[in-house]
């Protein structure tokens, strides 16, 4: 199976209309701190595999990193976990700095 591509501007809309949605983020701490997508969680790539059961396999899940390539990685991971709704953001936090809110800082 290949895994969901969603927009920044998709998930812009769902969490607009208060969707429910859980937004995973991959990078690292300093990066997080840096730049996050409010209400985002950070579980970093490596940890994901000790920290799976923090994950709910019944909830959507949007997998976010800097520009959607580790989350892409981590997508993988939990689709062959057993997860079912797993959308990986296109262009990562980057995209949706540049497209949905300028006040999330670039790097």
């Amino acid at each position: 199976m290949s895994i969901k591509q969603l927009s920044v501007i998709d998930l812009k809309m769902k969490l607009d209309h208060k969707t429910s949605i859980f937004l995973l983020d991959v990078r690292e701490p300093h990066e997080f701190n840096y730049a996050k997508i409010a209400g985002s969680v950070l579980i970093p790539l490596n940890q994901i595999p000790q920290r799976i059961s923090e994950l709910n396999k019944d909830q959507e899940i949007v997998v976010i990193c800097h520009h959607g390539m580790r989350s892409q990685q981590a997508a993988s991971y939990l689709e062959q976990a057993g997860f079912k709704d797993i959308a990986n953001l296109k262009g990562g936090i980057d995209a949706w700095s540049c497209e949905c809110d300028r006040s999330v800082a670039r790097y």
